[in-house]
């Protein structure tokens, strides 16, 4: 039995779970005072749709968002979502959207009161940067509580603004670790390292799932210019002389239309970039120097990254050598990298993945699938993260570093342990929540819960303990930190026991991408 004694506060709520008929929580925040709902099923409050900075709407509008600048006496409801910030994809058409977003939401256990000084968990969500949202229910915090925000500038704003407020919440802000996952975890990876690395005080603590300092994909501004130059053009803005200030005053409706593209899809993807100011440099240069801040970490992957990112319908190996040289991958590779690579990684099925294929091809993906899978998991994911955790230890700083191995019922038995799988077992997502294309917990075995129980008690322990393994007992493994001569990562299986193994896996490969990372822009 895995048990955990850690309480926590968390910047999240759940939707599920009606709120009781008793007296509401209140908290008194420096600008006023706000009044949440209790909830009996998990003895929980929830503080929802809370404002962390000016919306930006009117002028406000694609500027750097601005601190609240207004008090109020009396009460404020802080009792259901704010509408999510628009994006354009899978992850946000199913919740009300709309440009008035910048909000965060709070849970913590009834019991807590202003002086419980709890820690605290501040979830950053994925989707790319370009969907997702704060009430996506796939990341309801209440279950991993119980067994105890938008992109960039704005989520250092809502930092600072936890600094200011969560006191008032019960929870400490000494005691901040932020956490997310892909591009959520990518967020967490820049707050690391931002401003060349310096300590704001805003956390003590940092948890990256699929996502950290090194970008997973090559981003160069001169590329979003052209971007930038097509938005203004189908608006209406190219002949006017301040073209930003024009797409501020675009009537949202004429501007949504021209961002979302067939599907829901949007035409255009504006990633993070090196600016000189919150990211300084390039994530694999910040690493070297060390210019990141010196704060424990959890950083992870999942074996079959590379079913989500690598390429598919590639037969030979020219055609492999082309997708690496020709830009088909958003970048080319200098033909002496790509002809490394081409050896690195053989057409040889059995050292592709998903491992558990043994050497079956799948024409109908490719006949090099499961070969460039391995590679494209390895140089989007894998490989960054095993930088992280490499820096952490040249720096004599805690990390703790995994790889997640187990398939759940949400997705395909050729997707493997892809991306995101980790999810609903860290968030104890039993009853699939929020997963609209299939659920994961759904006849599997007794393994698979005990797993979930495992990682979200770990991740729980870290939290309040900034250690894995503290508060948990008979876990029948030990979370050993990644050292300087002696790199480990655990395992975490459903499908057999998590284990602690050697940082090795795939080694020539990953090793090789991260020697020539200015040859991927990063």
């Amino acid at each position: 039995m895995i048990k955990i004694a850690a309480s926590l506060l968390v910047l999240w709520a759940s939707v599920n779970a009606a709120p009781s008929t008793l007296s509401s929580p209140k908290a008194q925040v420096r600008n006023g005072t706000y009044v949440g709902v209790r909830n009996e099923v998990y003895d929980q409050d929830f503080f929802l749709g809370i404002p962390y900075a000016q919306q930006p709407v009117g002028d406000l509008r694609f500027t750097v968002p601005s601190p609240l600048n207004e008090s109020w006496k009396g009460e404020r409801e802080a009792k259901k979502y704010s509408d999510i910030c628009v994006g354009y994809g899978s992850d946000s058409i199913w919740y009300p959207m709309s440009e008035s977003c910048l909000t965060l939401n709070i849970i913590r256990g009834s019991s807590a009161s202003e002086d419980s000084n709890l820690p605290v968990g501040v979830w950053i969500h994925g989707g790319g940067f370009y969907m997702g949202s704060g009430a996506d229910e796939r990341y309801n915090m209440s279950a991993i509580v119980e067994n105890s925000y938008k992109i960039g500038k704005d989520q250092r704003l809502a930092l600072q603004w936890i600094q200011e407020n969560i006191h008032a919440f019960g929870g400490d802000p000494r005691k901040v670790t932020i956490w997310g996952e892909s591009a959520g975890g990518m967020s967490v990876g820049y707050h690391l390292t931002a401003y060349g690395g310096r300590d704001d005080g805003l956390f003590r603590a940092a948890i990256m799932e699929s996502g950290g300092s090194i970008s997973a994909s090559p981003s160069n501004y001169t590329g979003y210019q052209k971007l930038y130059d097509t938005l203004v053009s189908k608006v209406g803005c190219s002949a006017t002389v301040d073209s930003l200030q024009c797409l501020r005053e675009v009537p949202f409706e004429k501007l949504n239309s021209a961002l979302n593209g067939t599907g829901g899809e949007s035409e255009y993807d504006f990633s993070p970039i090196v600016d000189g100011d919150l990211i300084p440099d390039w994530g694999s240069v910040l690493l070297d120097r060390q210019e990141f801040v010196k704060v424990p970490i959890i950083a992870g992957t999942n074996s079959d990254e590379g079913t989500s990112f690598g390429p598919q319908g590639i037969n030979t190996t020219k055609e492999f050598y082309s997708y690496l040289t020709d830009g088909q991958s958003g970048f080319k590779l200098p033909g002496s990298v790509a002809n490394r690579i081409l050896e690195l990684y053989p057409d040889d099925p059995s050292e592709g993945i998903p491992a558990f294929l043994g050497d079956k091809r799948i024409p109908s993906m490719g006949y090099q699938w499961r070969r460039t899978s391995a590679y494209g998991g390895d140089y989007s994911m894998h490989a960054n993260r095993r930088r992280q955790c490499e820096a952490w230890a040249e720096a004599s700083t805690s990390a703790y570093c995994y790889r997640f191995n187990t398939r759940n019922t949400d997705v395909s038995y050729l997707s493997g342990a892809t991306h995101f799988e980790e999810v609903s077992f860290v968030f104890r997502n039993f009853a699939g929540l929020g997963y609209h294309y299939g659920k994961p917990f759904v006849d599997v075995p007794k393994s698979y819960f005990e797993l979930s129980n495992l990682m979200a008690s770990m991740w729980a322990s870290f939290i309040h303990d900034l250690d894995p393994n503290s508060g948990i007992s008979n876990a029948g493994v030990h979370w050993d930190s990644y050292e300087k001569g002696k790199p480990v990562d655990i395992v975490f299986d459903a499908n057999a026991t998590s284990h602690m193994e050697p940082d090795t896996w795939r080694k020539d490969g990953i090793d090789y991408i991260n020697s020539v990372a200015k040859a991927y822009w990063r």
